[in-house]
């Protein structure tokens, strides 16, 4: 009988190859930007033994249970200065359909979901033109004032960098305001592909690499962690896929300070980017094993120094999401309650899950559920089998529940239409 960490001995024409590499991930041995970009070619069965090492790494290195963190998003704003190629949400501040969410609202937003268990709220935006420099400091005190416990996870590299030329002050100076403001932990969007001939190709004028770089690595030396993504299935190669794997994997060994990894399948329907054919060859996002090979290569590559792997209910859908907690990811992130980016860009699969769902998905998978909190520490262990008394306060909103609203409600409300600030 095989054990886990065996290695098939039925591969492909490959096989070999294959075979070599991930006996060398399982000795706990490195992979090179070129062996990840090889097994992004695996199929067959050898992407199957990909996946079966991959869950038996994960188990070893993140352990044995399945995370979940309670949380709701805020993207308090889509109106937004640039026009991103793959971007769905954001909106120009002439739409009819820009809205922009106040301090009070925002913060308003959190103590709702810190009364229904949430420990997280996650606040990112479209860069909404002439809003004071000062935007993501004052947010992130307006929700702390009405919140002390809830822990702020927000603003992407873009978000920062915004902020900061705004108020004419350098990253470092900004993150220090913010940190001192309350932000526990920024996430590691606006990544996308980390090369910057595919940025330009996406959106000229966006976050560089070593910006977002910067703002990611600084965040960490002044001890704000940060989280870090992958946007794919577009215009990116095998090749530009590997090197971003091996960015992430070098600034975590020089700063430590990444807690996740969370790869974002592109959602093609309603993006411009494929919507209007802006680019050529676009694909529609990621095919089913592109998907896989994504999570177990991650895997391989990063071994312990990224040790969380997250998968997207939102991108991927529950039930892909839940397979991928047996192909190298142990995470099946938030419950969200408030999701707007995927959902504007054509998800269908809703913008809000609760616990008792995780869990479920959790527990289909074979592994124990933990609710975690945003630095994965644990919160509260539940066994393999469902008990009486898990229900909580989120597991009882009923689908119909009107006070959280859908992404087109929000973009419909007049109470919340954008009118641009003026800035003294």
């Amino acid at each position: 009988m095989k054990t886990e960490r065996e290695v098939d001995s039925t591969l492909g024409e490959t096989g070999a190859k294959v075979r070599a590499l991930l006996e060398r991930s399982l000795e706990g041995r490195d992979l090179g930007v070129g062996d990840a970009e090889f097994l992004f070619e695996a199929a067959g069965e050898d992407l199957a033994a990909l996946e079966r090492v991959a869950d038996a790494l994960s188990r070893e290195q993140a352990g044995a249970a399945g995370t979940y963190v309670v949380n709701r998003n805020v993207n308090f704003t889509n109106v937004c200065v640039k026009a991103c190629k793959f971007c769905a949400f954001s909106r120009t501040h002439r739409s009819e359909q820009g809205y922009f969410l106040d301090q009070d609202e925002v913060a308003r937003r959190a103590a709702e979901a810190y009364e229904l268990g949430a420990t997280e709220v996650c606040i990112q935006a479209g860069l909404a033109p002439g809003v004071a420099g000062s935007i993501y400091v004052d947010l992130c005190r307006a929700v702390k004032k009405a919140v002390p416990k809830i822990h702020v996870h927000a603003f992407s590299p873009e978000e920062v960098k915004y902020g900061a030329e705004l108020s004419g002050c350098s990253i470092r100076d900004y993150l220090l305001a913010l940190k001192d403001a309350g932000l526990g932990s920024i996430p590691g969007t606006s990544a996308e592909i980390l090369d910057d001939g595919v940025r330009k190709r996406l959106a000229g004028g966006r976050i560089t690499t070593a910006e977002w770089l910067e703002v990611i690595g600084t965040a960490h030396d002044i001890g704000i962690p940060t989280t870090s993504t992958v946007m794919f299935g577009h215009i990116e190669t095998n090749a530009e896929l590997a090197r971003h794997l091996d960015v992430l994997r070098r600034l975590q060994r020089e700063t430590g300070g990444i807690t996740e990894f969370v790869p974002l399948s592109f959602i093609a329907s309603e993006a411009p980017l494929f919507r209007k054919s802006l680019l050529p060859n676009v694909r529609p996002g990621p095919s089913r094993d592109q998907v896989f090979r994504l999570f177990a290569v991650a895997r391989l590559f990063f071994g312990r120094e990224i040790r969380n792997i997250q998968a997207s209910w939102v991108k991927e859908g529950p039930e892909r999401a839940q397979a991928l907690l047996s192909a190298g990811a142990n995470d099946l992130g938030g419950t969200l309650i408030n999701e707007s980016i995927s959902t504007s860009a054509g998800a269908t699969h809703g913008q809000r899950t609760s616990p008792s769902d995780l869990r479920a998905l959790i527990r289909g998978a074979g592994r124990k559920p933990v609710q975690r909190d945003t630095l994965y520490r644990t919160l509260r262990e539940y066994p393999l089998v469902a008990e009486a008394d898990e229900t909580e306060a989120l597991d009882r909103v009923s689908d119909g529940d009107t006070r959280f609203g859908t992404y087109a409600a929000l973009a419909a409300d007049e109470r919340y239409r954008f009118k641009r600030p003026s800035v003294a």
